[in-house]
């Protein structure tokens, strides 16, 4: 589902050189929405939409998508470099993160201190009993070519598990998926539009390398002052709900909220982000 909003894009450099695009509309205080795998700001825009009435939205292209380049050496450290340098730039205090999204966020909320209320929805925190077995399953379809197989890795292993990939077996699924990718490339290309699903299925390398830096995080940011929000999905999958009840003890002043009925991608433009938008709402504008 495509936006309705115009909007216009900025550009900002980080700390390496690197060149980071997002895009940014509507008025008030101003509100970052931070996106996580197989995604880009164009998934996200749906939610801004609904907060750009109160809130001035940017929505940043992480590395390697969309508007924005691709760091040499990429990790968390780099991606909180880059949400860095757009918080240095529009001076927002308010920022929303999405699963790797959402660990890049923590990271840099603890590093910048003009970040005033931060919200954490379902993020990928490896801690000693984080099993996540995708990750593996995802490299080695990618070392194939098989994207359908590489796209439904990660699926299964992030998305609601009653979703029709984690349903449906990947001989049946991973065929057409690969068929479905191949054809939106190629309308893609010709019509110049949004970035790929190929292209975001490439690009999970980069999430892959923040979960994978994630590891005490939870221990590093307890003491904060930062106004914390935690989202997690009812459907969401297991690791990502313990994640958010591990920090919910390890920061006893952050409100947790759970989305009954929801899984991982209740945000994007096709899930349910008004309800998303709602929590945001009630969190952000609270004196």
């Amino acid at each position: 589902m495509s936006s309705t909003i115009k909007y216009p894009y900025g550009f900002v450099t980080s700390k390496d050189g690197t060149k980071i695009g997002y895009r940014q509309f509507g008025k008030g205080a101003g509100l970052i929405l931070v996106h996580g795998g197989m995604m880009a700001s164009q998934n996200l825009m749906k939610l801004g939409e609904l907060l750009a009435d109160c809130f001035t939205i940017y929505i940043p292209d992480r590395q390697g998508r969309g508007l924005s380049q691709a760091h040499s050496n990429f990790g968390l450290m780099a991606e909180s470099e880059d949400l860095q340098a757009l918080v240095n730039k529009t001076k927002a205090e308010n920022i929303y993160g999405l699963s790797a999204g959402a660990v890049i966020v923590l990271q840099t909320s603890i590093i910048e201190k003009s970040i005033k209320r931060i919200a954490l929805h379902d993020p990928p925190i490896l801690t000693n009993e984080t099993k996540i077995s995708w990750i593996k399953k995802y490299k080695d379809a990618m070392s194939k070519g098989n994207y359908g197989r590489a796209f439904i890795s990660v699926v299964k292993g992030t998305d609601d598990p009653s979703s029709v990939f984690n349903i449906l077996p990947g001989f049946i699924t991973a065929p057409l998926m690969n068929i479905a990718i191949k054809n939106e490339a190629k309308k893609n290309k010709e019509n110049g539009g949004k970035v790929t699903l190929k292209d975001l299925i490439k690009a999970m390398p980069y999430d892959i390398k923040v979960v994978e830096d994630s590891k005490g995080i939870i221990e590093k940011y307890e003491g904060t002052n930062t106004d914390i929000l935690l989202i997690k999905g009812q459907k969401s999958q297991p690791y990502l709900r313990t994640t958010v009840d591990k920090l919910s003890i390890a920061l006893p002043k952050a409100k947790c909220v759970e989305l009954i009925g929801q899984g991982h991608t209740v945000s994007d433009n096709d899930g349910k982000p008004e309800l998303v938008a709602n929590e945001l709402r009630q969190f952000f504008m609270n004196d």
